[in-house]
């Protein structure tokens, strides 16, 4: 996971075991072991429980983008402008991780994951917002619409196989997070970049590489 520890000259260097990075553009998911509440500074909105839950259609199974150790992760649309639950194809869509009680990510490494909310980065997933109410724990994070290239190196759940060209790009993108990641300012280590953890936004060989921040 994540964990914080002084470097030479005095500055913290963080180091991060899990990811995913944004690629074709690309994105960069982070997780942390540190024990720190949520910073004041974190610009990102609190989302009650239950708008999450009507965001989500009740955490429809049919909803359901992918589960591991940490639980699942559901596609839900909120309002653009007041991030407030709406219909299905209305709004924005957003990615919904909702932790399980027996997840292996622990509540340290959630809160880090939100105290990261403030990197910016075009190739980093950007982190709209969160939940904590009573045993619920839940991350609301920006859409990445095309699956992970693991998926599509592997021709999984239909996923259209890329182009060498187009490989090449998710690389570049790949590589620029980690650049920035890793520059003296931001002093995040990344131990665990792996194809199920590189999102892809874009899979046309015309496609502009995205600009949103994380």
């Amino acid at each position: 996971m994540f964990s914080k520890d002084g470097g030479k000259d005095g500055s913290m260097i963080s180091s991060c075991s899990s990811q995913a990075i944004r690629a074709s553009s690309d994105s960069v998911l982070l997780r942390a072991n540190i024990k720190c509440p949520i910073l004041s500074s974190t610009s990102v909105k609190i989302f009650s429980y239950d708008n999450l839950r009507l965001a989500t259609r009740k955490f429809h199974s049919n909803c359901v983008l992918g589960e591991g150790g940490f639980g699942c992760v559901y596609k839900g649309w909120i309002d653009e402008n007041t991030l407030s639950p709406c219909e299905p194809g209305t709004g924005i869509p957003v990615a919904v991780k909702r932790l399980g009680q027996e997840s292996s990510q622990g509540h340290k490494e959630w809160l880090a994951e939100i105290n990261l909310a403030h990197l910016s980065h075009p190739n980093l997933v950007k982190l709209f917002g969160y939940c904590l109410e009573d045993e619920h724990r839940l991350l609301v994070y920006e859409f990445i619409p095309h699956g992970s290239l693991d998926n599509h190196l592997f021709k999984r759940d239909s996923c259209q196989p890329l182009s060498w060209n187009l490989r090449m790009k998710v690389a570049l993108g790949v590589a620029k997070a980690l650049a920035y990641l890793h520059c003296a300012e931001i002093n995040v280590i990344v131990r665990d970049v792996k194809n199920s953890n590189i999102l892809l936004d874009r899979v046309s060989e015309s496609s502009e590489h995205r600009t949103s921040p994380i």
